[in-house]
């Protein structure tokens, strides 16, 4: 630790925000508040770029073998792409030369199990390659970039291998393939890269968006719902598959119809304000988006059918981009102490180097670079690799077809200055403390148990909605209709015991109300709802807490929350109880007078000293 801390300094003494010896970090990653943060607790700022390729080129139609009929006429051959063009370590020496410490991967559902070898004209520069599927490339590339000390974030772009991100099949992860498939896939890549600790993420899905005619939503409930897939799927790979990876979870890409009259909009992250991921392993979670100059908070970024009199992100000036970027996205990393508060990657963005002086793309990517610089945020530009000859510029090197390297780093570039100033720019660096946590239960549709420990454990009150914090955390607030819960820090809990009833009541703390109360020595951990009613609480045991004094809080009728409302809305709409930071919930009452739901109604705080 200490030589690690000897060069992250040096390092700064070189260059003011200079990045530190990237391949001196040591996996896996977690987070740490709004940071991820190596196995040694230090920074890891995700200064990424987007390999594309393996997900998918074809546009759709005509013969795949085709240049023409792949995007940009790039085609890919289904590896990631210029495999054709450079060898591996060629492409890799390019990207440390750019300053990334990072790479997004993006593969398709079919590519998983495409047994098809790929073309020999595919991987021309690479023919080790030859003979090899798809996947079995995807490996040699994972094991190529984490050799060289680069992060791999695997990223579930598209179920089939195609050109994404238009009404093509690939708008959700459960479009062109079942939720079962979705899931076994992810559990098989997590499980497939578990011994490299240098793939360091699961993007679960890219740019989950409407089809012709139905929306995705965050929270409903149903086969749309992208927050319960993605929760059930994160637990999933972190419980049954690889406990190392972070979880990315992209926003909600695009809602609505894209007409003018009709509601439509790109709501990003802002579903996560009042509903927010808990996993099951605490400091996993990751949080990202994407913005490009043609898009806009309302603007599907179509010219022609689908195009809208919506601004663009282009059209908005520095300020106003500012503020709708922090608004959408960077909230959830620059509001601390929040159920939501998480790293932020801004896991897509890029511009056409081929942008006119003084058009408004050139002025968009100098402002959103801009904006990534002032809040110190993860990023990963789109795409990494091109073809020089195809005419499509947005890539930051390109590789024609003798292998000549050609770009950013090789030619004039407009975009040159803004991108050392991105991955040059002041940013927190070295070790990062750890901050207090808070985390939300939202057992709206089913359970939300987010302790590994309660898994584990038989079906503690059969038929109801059940809720309980991650193991290390305890219960501090309640909702009073609504049935969500708040969760803070902890250090351990020992055995866990049910409570249906008021046999453990030391004192009359709601008089006239049931009280559900844990025996002396235990703490709330958990609770269960049948309907909207309290069903029963689920407590466990610590050592050095209080149990001679309480107070109580009540919140039938209004908040009755610490001040400052730590840990933000985790009921959006409905009256809060809390317990302040340094106490313990210990108990739940509730009425069944007349018209009376028995939903709760105060909470019993003590000391945690």
């Amino acid at each position: 630790m200490a030589v690690r801390l000897m060069v992250l300094l040096l390092a700064t003494a070189l260059l003011p925000g200079a990045a530190p010896e990237e391949d001196t970090w040591t996996g896996p990653l977690s987070t740490r508040g709004r940071y991820i943060v190596d196995a040694d607790g230090v920074r890891f700022k995700l200064r990424s770029a987007n390999w594309h390729g393996a997900s998918g080129t074809w546009n759709g139609s005509g013969d795949t073998a085709d240049n023409a009929n792949h995007h940009a006429g790039e085609n890919s051959g289904r590896v990631p792409l210029g495999l054709d063009r450079a060898p591996i370590a060629s492409i890799i020496t390019g990207f440390q030369d750019l300053g990334i410490n990072s790479v997004r991967l993006p593969f398709s559902n079919e590519m998983v199990r495409d047994t098809q070898p790929v073309a020999d004209a595919a991987v021309r520069a690479n023919p080790q390659l030859r003979g090899l599927t798809p996947l079995q490339v995807y490996d040699q590339v994972v094991a190529a970039v984490t050799g060289a000390g680069l992060a791999v974030i695997l990223n579930n772009h598209t179920n089939t291998t195609r050109w994404c991100c238009a009404v093509d099949g690939n708008e959700r992860w459960n479009t062109s393939q079942t939720v079962q498939r979705w899931e076994d896939d992810w559990l098989f890549m997590a499980r497939r890269y578990r011994d490299n600790p240098r793939v360091a993420g699961a993007d679960l899905y890219n740019e989950v968006r409407r089809t012709v005619m139905d929306d995705p939503n965050w929270g409903w409930g149903n086969a749309h719902d992208w927050f319960a897939a993605s929760q059930r799927t994160g637990d999933r790979i972190l419980a049954e598959a690889n406990p190392n990876l972070l979880i990315i979870v992209e926003g909600i890409n695009w809602t609505g119809i894209p007409v003018d009259g009709f509601a439509h909009e790109r709501p990003t992250l802002r579903p996560a304000r009042t509903l927010s991921h808990t996993l099951v392993r605490s400091g996993k979670l990751v949080y990202s988006a994407h913005f490009y100059d043609y898009t806009g908070p309302n603007h599907s970024g179509a010219t022609g059918v689908g195009e809208t009199s919506d601004p663009r992100y282009r059209d908005l000036s520095a300020a106003d981009l500012a503020a709708v970027v922090n608004r959408d996205a960077l909230f959830v990393a620059g509001e601390p102490g929040n159920h939501f508060t998480a790293p932020v990657w801004i896991s897509e963005f890029g511009v056409d180097a081929n942008a006119a002086p003084g058009s408004s793309q050139r002025a968009w990517f100098e402002n959103f670079v801009n904006v990534l610089a002032a809040a110190d945020a993860d990023f990963a530009y789109w795409p990494a690799i091109g073809w020089a000859e195809s005419g499509n510029e947005w890539g930051l090197l390109f590789f024609d077809a003798s292998g000549r390297r050609s770009g950013l780093l090789d030619d004039a570039d407009w975009r040159s200055a803004a991108w050392q100033r991105l991955v040059t720019a002041t940013a927190k660096q070295g070790y990062v403390t750890p901050v207090p946590s808070r985390s939300m239960l939202s057992p709206d549709h089913g359970d939300f148990v987010a302790s590994l420990r309660m898994r584990a454990q038989p079906d503690w009150d059969s038929g109801a909605r059940k809720a309980a914090c991650p193991d290390g955390q305890r219960l501090i607030g309640l909702s009073h209709t609504g049935n969500r819960g708040l969760c803070a820090d902890f250090t351990a809990w020992g055995s866990y015991q049910v409570v249906r009833d008021e046999r453990y009541v030391s004192r009359d703390w709601a008089s006239g109300w049931t009280k559900l109360q844990c025996p002396a020595g235990s703490m709330l951990i958990g609770y269960a709802v049948r309907g909207a009613a309290v069903s029963s609480v689920l407590c466990g045991t610590a050592s050095g807490l209080a149990t001679d004094t309480g107070r109580t809080v009540w919140f039938d009728r209004g908040d009755n929350r610490p001040a400052g409302n730590p840990g933000g809305d985790f009921a959006s709409g409905h009256y809060k109880g809390q317990c302040a930071d340094g106490e313990y919930a210990a108990g739940v009452a509730y009425t069944g007078r007349l018209f009376s739901s028995r939903t709760p109604d105060a909470l019993f705080c003590r000391s945690l000293a």
